[in-house]
Order: C-alpha cells, then sequence, then structure tokens
C-alpha cells in the first residue's frame, strides 16, 4: 500500500514550486509575472540574482531525487519507480497548490532521472553544461539533456527508457514557446534581459 501512495507523493511534492515561494519571500512579487514568467532557477536568476538561483535550483533537483531515492530504498517495481519519476516532474509542471501554473521541469527531472541512473545523467549534464556555456541558451541545453540520457537508455535497452521518454516528451512540449524562439531567433540567451519597449 505504502508504494501505491508514492507516486501521488511525488506528484505532491513536485507541486510545491520553490521559485514561487523564494522570490515572493526575498522579491516581494509573484514570479509569474516577472521575467519570462517561468518558475524555474532561470526566471529566478534574472528576477532575483544567484543566490536565489542556486538555492531554488537544488530544491528543484530534490524534488525529482527524493521520492525515486524513497522508491528506491522500499525497493519498488520499476513501473512504480519509472512513475515516480514521471510524477515528480509532472507536479513541476502542473503544481497542485499554484493554479496549475509550473515551470518547465528541467532541474526536476534531472533528479528524478539521475536517481533512476546516475551514470546516465553524468553526460547528459556534461552536454547540458556545454551548449550553455557555448550558445548561452538554457532551453537548447534542457532539450538536448533530456535527449541525450533517453537515448543512452534506448541505446542500451534499459527499462529506464519509458520515464525518460515520457520526461523527455513533456520537457519538449513545455518548451514549444522556445523551440519556436530559437526557430525565429528570437530567443533571449542566459544573461540577456529583456528589450525595453
Amino acid at each position: 500500500m505504502l508504494n501505491l501512495l508514492l507516486v501521488p507523493a511525488a506528484y505532491v511534492l513536485g507541486s510545491i514550486s520553490w521559485g514561487l515561494l523564494v522570490v515572493r519571500w526575498v522579491e516581494r512579487r509573484d514570479l509569474r509575472q516577472v521575467g519570462s514568467g517561468n518558475t524555474g532557477a532561470t526566471n529566478v536568476l534574472r528576477v532575483a540574482g544567484k543566490g536565489p538561483a542556486g538555492l531554488v535550483l537544488c530544491l528543484d533537483i530534490l524534488k525529482g531525487t527524493v521520492p525515486v531515492a524513497l522508491g528506491r530504498a522500499l525497493d519498488v517495481e520499476t513501473p512504480i519507480l519509472g512513475a515516480t519519476a514521471v510524477a515528480a516532474v509532472v507536479g513541476h509542471m502542473v503544481p497542485l497548490f499554484h493554479a496549475f501554473r509550473g515551470g518547465k521541469g528541467v532541474a526536476t527531472a534531472a533528479g528524478a532521472l539521475g536517481a533512476l541512473r546516475p551514470w546516465m545523467i553524468l553526460p547528459a549534464a556534461l552536454v547540458f553544461l556545454v551548449v550553455v556555456v557555448w550558445t548561452r541558451y538554457v532551453s537548447l541545453a534542457s532539450l538536448l539533456a533530456v535527449a541525450v540520457f533517453a537515448l543512452l537508455a534506448l541505446a542500451v535497452g534499459d527499462w529506464v527508457v519509458a520515464p525518460a521518454g515520457v520526461v523527455a516528451a513533456l520537457v519538449v512540449v513545455r518548451h514549444r514557446g522556445n523551440i519556436a524562439r530559437l526557430w525565429s531567433g528570437e530567443e533571449r540567451r542566459l544573461g540577456e534581459r529583456r528589450a525595453a519597449t
């Protein structure tokens, strides 16, 4: 019975929007109304600076890591473990506590997928870092990183390919606006401010 509660518990934990809470505490502003409107660490960086952004990044990663690690400790079956990882990411994207308006799920996905297969997250993280340093496009780096993880799982025939594929698809859907802006050359780079209107 405890195993079955793990999936909804992961969703509830994922629903805690740390970006929204931290910026409300530090800046007394609604993160959804400033910057890009996204509740993830990248927008926190734009709005509140490096310290709050680093804190939010760590907390968002832990939202994915903790429920999957708990599932491993409980020795749950792989389908439940995979569903737990997906549920944490969905919670971040469509949070129960914040009118179902959340972030794009990349940090939580890194935590969840990394807890499923730590060795696979390393090359994905490396791709993320290289692309960010090279292009300063966080969105492009995020999309490529989740794709690398899913392709690695597929290449080795690992059962993790199912949750990784679902998470990758969700991340792509949440980034559809970014993809359009990347295609048109209008996507903002890391550290670049929105032009005044």
